[in-house]
């Protein structure tokens, strides 16, 4: 059963997940797969939902946090991975889109002209009421978000009531790897929202709230935030299936280069330009909110890790987001890809050895094995994504079973996995 405090942390989740710059990824699916959007968006469901999930139950099972998972392979590894996760969700990808969504959807479709100065003014503002917020965060912040997230949830509802009524076209063929295969296509693509390694890291979080609300074995933490998970998911997949579905709608009405275009197209022709400024404005609240809980969780984690202040790791964080943003949403997205590729199929393996861990009484030399080989893969899968071609490693690479829908580093995983469980029967036990 589930009870008041489940439904509360798990709408607390929902928000968690529901970072405005999520918004722009759906669409972009819609608008690509077409008729295959059903197929597609269940591909992207499993990693950009279900993943985060099962990353948040993950961090159930230990006693702090993300690190103590990546510890099982090594503690260095688990310093600089769990670093990656805080650089990639922090100031090198979410918090500069975070911005730029903002942006998009706020002055962008006022501009006649789009002009990089407007963009410079625009993340000036933006993040300096970041930096002095994330100074001093107090429950401000949590109350504009909890306003916030209904808010947006509403616009986004009425956004796809008028599209229901005022878009008839029927959805296009699918576009690129859509046609061939759309659910592993959108798999990959799940990647993009980066929620699983961010559930890495805020994770605790969710465990911390059912703690204080009594729940204290490992059972009822576990199966505690597992429910509240399932309460987000099904948040999610609604908010995703819909604006994906808006998506399939607007292919073919215009050129569209990110999927902060596409929404604020759809708002303009239902609503106009009304529509468009209010969306606008929510959406600019909400990645402003989460740029500010972003910074401060960033700034947290490494002032425990450095001996610097945190008011000066999180001016750092905070410039660093500016510059960053100031490349546009296309160049942020471009640049993330290939560091997402690469983190999250390691992201993935350390989710699920956790809770395959009772199968090989929880030995390292597993970890270190699945990990080795997962890393190996995915390294050369992003530097490929970066544009770097090595023909020597790619033509081996390439003839790896799953290969050519985005799931390469999957056999290598296990068989690393086993090999690192074979190491630690034939190695001696300690007395």
């Amino acid at each position: 059963m589930m009870n008041k405090d489940t439904f509360i942390i798990g709408f607390m989740l929902f928000a968690l997940f529901f970072g405005a710059g999520n918004l722009i990824y759906p669409p972009v699916l819609g608008l690509h797969s077409g008729s295959s959007f059903i197929t597609a968006i269940a591909g992207f469901v499993i990693t950009g939902i279900g993943l985060p999930i099962l990353a948040v139950t993950a961090i159930s099972f230990v006693k702090k946090d993300a690190r103590e998972i990546a510890n099982r392979v090594h503690p260095l590894f688990g310093i600089l991975f769990t670093t990656a996760v805080y650089l990639a969700i922090g100031p090198f990808f979410g918090i500069p889109r975070a911005a730029t969504v903002g942006y998009e959807m706020s002055i962008e479709p006022f501009l006649n002209n789009v002009s990089p100065y407007t963009l410079l003014l625009f993340t000036s503002v933006f993040f300096i009421f970041v930096f002095f917020i994330s100074l001093n965060p107090s429950k401000m912040v949590d109350r504009i978000g909890q306003y916030l997230t209904p808010i947006l949830l509403l616009s986004i509802t009425a956004l796809v009531i008028g599209a229901i009524i005022l878009f008839d076209q029927p959805a296009t063929a699918p576009t690129s790897d859509y046609a061939s295969s759309p659910f592993f296509k959108g798999f990959v693509e799940g990647y993009l929202t980066m929620d699983a390694i961010a559930a890495l890291a805020f994770g605790i979080i969710v465990v911390n709230a059912f703690k204080e609300r009594g729940i204290s074995t490992q059972k009822g933490l576990i199966t505690a935030t597992l429910k509240a998970g399932l309460i987000a998911g099904v948040g999610l997949i609604t908010v995703y299936t819909s604006i994906g579905w808006i998506g399939t709608k607007v292919a073919g009405s215009a050129s569209f280069s990110n999927g902060g275009e596409i929404l604020s197209h759809a708002a303009t022709s239902i609503f106009g330009t009304f529509g468009t400024l209010l969306l606008g404005i929510i959406v600019t609240l909400a990645c402003f909110t989460t740029s500010v809980g972003l910074v401060v969780a960033c700034a947290q984690f490494f002032s425990k890790l450095v001996p610097i202040s945190y008011s000066l790791i999180a001016f750092i964080i905070t410039f660093s987001s500016f510059v960053i943003a100031n490349q546009g949403l296309d160049a942020i997205i471009s640049f993330s890809v290939p560091v997402l590729v690469f983190l999250y199929p390691i992201a993935i393996v350390l989710i699920m050895l956790t809770f395959l861990r009772s199968l090989f009484q929880n030995r390292p030399e597993v970890y270190r094995g699945a990990i080795l080989f997962t890393a190996v893969i995915s390294l050369n899968d992003g530097i490929t994504s970066y544009g770097i071609d090595i023909p020597t490693v790619t033509n081996y690479v390439m003839k790896i079973p799953l290969f050519d829908i985005g799931l390469g580093w999957l056999l290598p995983a296990i068989i690393g996995g086993c090999i690192g469980f074979l190491v630690s029967k034939l190695r001696p036990q300690k007395a």
